[in-house]
């Protein structure tokens, strides 16, 4: 069976075909050509920041490839073909990003559930992780601070002492770093990663390099930022896992309150399965197939709800996952 056939197949499991999707790109004062000179994705500029690759969001949404919904955005696919997912959100909860970070990115902070619902007209906050798919040697992100105190952390951004407050930790190619609310964080310049979030915008920045992005300098949200902070910062150390691994099997990454994100190697054939609840799936290297469909660096697709076992073959590294 090839990618080529038409595998609507519905049987008493659902609905049996992989949905590919079409991303949906962002152009950034950071950004860069990565995406598309790495990744191949058609988009031009030189200022391509984000790939929203597995996105329902109203000012950003991919749209599917194949099948009978080819030509619809996920929003739509999630809210009229709801038995696709088996999912009990009212919308799309998860959102899936590559960033290509040519330059540093502001220094910023997410707000929770709890304050993003009473402060931002009931929005979702923001929790999420990254997996560095590259970064330049001697490679650093900005991961949480250095104030012992509120009222440390609120003196020391009202003098702007940014160099006293940031902490900044080395990493690598395939490091994978969980961000909480409140959690101080930038990606830097030199750094791709996939970002797997919960599906909201609120961002908070504390600095931006007094940058200017058309002629002006961006917005800067200090009071919220010394809302959400949390102080102390936890050991940055603790947020860190060193993928190393290279042997084929699925890597549990991280579990919390929102998702399960997973690192899968595949040097042979491997299986997965999809039982209740969908799956996303985003290939970082390699190449290979899904149940015969093709599959390159830089593909993104869904496992549907009750897709059953699917079998991934060649040599290729994915991050999937799914709604906790």
């Amino acid at each position: 069976m090839t990618g080529s056939e038409n595998k609507k197949v519905a049987d008493i499991n659902g609905y049996r075909e992989p949905i590919f999707l079409e991303p949906h790109f962002t152009h950034n004062i950071w950004g860069g050509t990565k995406l598309r000179d790495v990744f191949g994705y058609n988009v031009e500029g030189d200022d391509i920041g984000e790939c929203w690759a597995i996105a329902a969001r109203p000012n950003g949404r991919s749209v599917a490839k194949n099948g009978p919904f080819k030509g619809m955005g996920l929003d739509e696919l999630y809210s009229s073909h709801r038995e696709l997912f088996g999912s009990q959100h009212d919308k799309f909860p998860l959102l899936i990003k590559i960033i290509d970070a040519k330059s540093d990115l502001s220094i910023q902070v997410h707000p929770d559930d709890d304050y993003a619902r009473e402060h931002e007209n009931g929005s979702l906050g923001k929790t999420e992780c990254w997996y560095v798919l590259d970064c330049d040697d001697d490679a650093s992100l900005v991961v949480g601070h250095n104030a012992t105190s509120r009222q440390e952390l609120c003196s020391m951004m009202d003098e702007g002492r940014w160099s006293d407050l940031i902490r900044e930790v080395k990493i690598k190619k395939n490091d994978f770093i969980q961000i909480d609310p409140g959690t101080v964080h930038a990606i830097k310049g030199g750094v791709v990663v996939l970002e797997t979030q919960q599906n909201s915008d609120i961002t908070y920045r504390l600095y931006d390099y007094d940058r200017l992005w058309n002629g002006k300098k961006r917005e800067l949200h200090v009071e919220k930022c010394k809302d959400v902070i949390t102080v102390p910062a936890k050991d940055a150390s603790s947020s860190i896992v060193h993928d190393t691994d290279t042997e084929q099997g699925i890597r549990l990454l991280d579990s919390c309150a929102y998702y399960d994100v997973y690192r899968i190697n595949v040097t042979d054939t491997l299986e997965v399965e999809t039982d209740s609840l969908y799956k996303l799936f985003s290939v970082i290297e390699g190449e290979g197939s899904v149940d015969g469909y093709p599959l390159k660096k830089g593909d993104h697709f869904i496992l549907p709800a009750h897709y059953g076992k699917a079998t991934l073959s060649g040599n290729m590294k994915l991050i999937m996952s799914m709604e906790e």
